[in-house]
C-alpha cells in the first residue's frame, strides 16, 4: 500500500468517525507530510475541511430542531404550559 493510499484510508476513517478533534489533528499532520505532493495533500485536507464544515452545520440543525421540539412541547395549542 502506498503512502497516499494509507493517508486516504486514515482520512476515510476520520470522516467515518465524525469526530472533529481527530479530523483536526489529521489536518495538521497532513500539513507537514513531505511524502505527499502539494496536490495530494490539498485534496485530502479539503476532504477533511468539508467533513468538518458539514459536521458543524449538521449539529446546528440538530440544535434548532431540538429547540423547536422543546418549544412545541411547551406551547401546545398556542398556550405556554
Amino acid at each position: 500500500m502506498s503512502h497516499l493510499d494509507e493517508v486516504i484510508s486514515r482520512v476515510d476513517a476520520a470522516i467515518a468517525q465524525s469526530v472533529i478533534a481527530p479530523m483536526n489533528e489529521l489536518l495538521i499532520e497532513l500539513s507537514d507530510d513531505s511524502e505527499l505532493s502539494r496536490e495530494e495533500r490539498y485534496q485530502q485536507q479539503q476532504r477533511l475541511r468539508t467533513a468538518i464544515a458539514h459536521h458543524g452545520h449538521h449539529q446546528a440543525q440538530e440544535r434548532q430542531q431540538a429547540e423547536k421540539a422543546r418549544l412545541d412541547q411547551l406551547t401546545r395549542g398556542g398556550t405556554i404550559l
